[in-house]
């Protein structure tokens, strides 16, 4: 898929490697590279898998591998914990005055 200047892109960048992370993290943390996905307009045309530089919400521009085009929002808040219901029902009756 081919990106056009001003599409809506999504890319990928390596900001550190493992062997560039602090000395001072977990050693777990430590072993993986510390990685940004970021969304933006195209500045440049490229290909998914090709280098291209884009312009984000807040106006930076920053240069990644391409991921996708007209990226989709997938995120949600995680499964239901059911005592979270009954703990925000509590709340609400607090909030109201009651207890």
């Amino acid at each position: 898929m081919k990106a056009k200047i001003g599409d809506w892109v999504q890319i990928h960048q390596i900001v550190l490697k493992p062997e560039e992370r602090s000395a001072q993290l977990p050693e777990d943390t430590k072993k993986v590279s510390l990685e940004l996905w970021v969304k933006g307009f195209a500045l440049t045309e490229a290909e998914v898998g090709e280098t291209i530089k884009i312009k984000t919400m807040t106006g930076r521009e920053v240069e990644g591998e391409l991921v996708d085009v007209n990226p989709s929002y997938i995120h949600n808040f995680g499964n239901c914990v059911p005592e979270l219901n009954a703990i925000d029902k509590q709340l609400v009756e607090i909030m109201r005055g009651g207890l």
